[in-house]
């Protein structure tokens, strides 16, 4: 079992003003420090089957595998980032087949799929996986960054310099993916560690909030309510929906706290402790 005291959640999910119904899905885990957002493709059929699947399947994965994670104290501790990151593309892998199967074995469900980007906190690290465009960002000291690279063809246009990040926002390809889970058994996730520091705010989002929000706007709310993860969750939708709410908006916040950070090279106590102390 992870303990995550010092991790804080916040999430939000609305369907916005232009859906008729809402093909996000959120999964949070606490006790297990992770989290994962699914956005149901809008072009296919049963959107929201493939997200809730995706988010259902990746949880008790997650929770299964890390549940039975080693101690703290033993030999594959220098390797426990590799173990993260194979248990999250694990856990996604097995929400394809979970989506594959569910289309296969229902015809109407044929042709589903999902955008994903999770996270998962341990030690002074943060894994982040993704497949398609819903996306990552890292709030530290002041400053926004985007943590994924989307898988869209958008993204492919801007590398190849055909068109800018600014002329991207208003791109009529802007929501075609390169990569979704659940349209075919073969998927490749892509996965990377971040160090994580005190006080970092990383937000996982669908693009029905990244489409109508800047990311000097995103920028903006978190600086303006940034004691309350809640109250930037509920402002960030209010935004997108204001500025069109074209899709459904979903949002996941976590903070991180001392603990988290300092736990992985504990100071020692006492004389030594206070000597290092003195001369840091």
């Amino acid at each position: 079992m992870l303990a995550n005291a010092a991790l804080e959640f916040a999430e939000k999910t609305d369907t916005g003003l232009v859906r008729s119904q809402n093909e996000d899905a959120i999964a949070l885990s606490p006790e297990y420090g992770f989290a994962i957002l699914a956005d149901g493709m809008g072009g296919y059929n049963a959107g929201e089957v493939a997200s809730n699947i995706a988010t259902t399947v990746f949880k008790e994965s997650m929770e299964a595998g890390l549940s039975k994670r080693p101690n703290k104290n033993t030999d594959l501790l220098r390797s426990r980032s590799r173990l993260h990151q194979q248990l999250i593309v694990d856990a996604i892998q097995q929400a394809n087949l979970a989506i594959v199967e569910a289309a296969h074995a229902q015809p109407r469900y044929r042709g589903m799929g999902t955008t994903l980007v999770a996270a998962l906190f341990h030690q002074n690290k943060v894994t982040i996986a993704h497949v398609g465009d819903s996306r990552a960002y890292r709030f530290r000291k002041g400053e926004l960054t985007q943590i994924t690279r989307d898988h869209s063809l958008v993204q492919e246009q801007i590398d190849a310099g055909q068109i800018s990040p600014e002329m991207a926002r208003f791109s009529s390809h802007r929501n075609l993916v390169t990569r979704a889970v659940g349209v075919n058994p073969k998927l490749d996730v892509e996965v990377h560690d971040h160090e994580v520091e005190e006080g970092d705010i990383y937000l996982l989002c669908s693009d029905g909030l990244s489409d109508m929000i800047s990311d000097q706007g995103i920028h903006d709310t978190i600086v303006g309510f940034g004691p309350s993860l809640k109250t930037i969750c509920a402002t960030l939708v209010r935004m997108a929906n204001e500025n069109g709410g074209r899709d459904n908006i979903s949002v996941v916040l976590t903070r991180v706290g001392a603990s988290d950070v300092k736990s992985a090279n504990p100071k020692p106590a006492g004389l030594l402790g206070r000597f290092l102390s003195w001369n840091s």
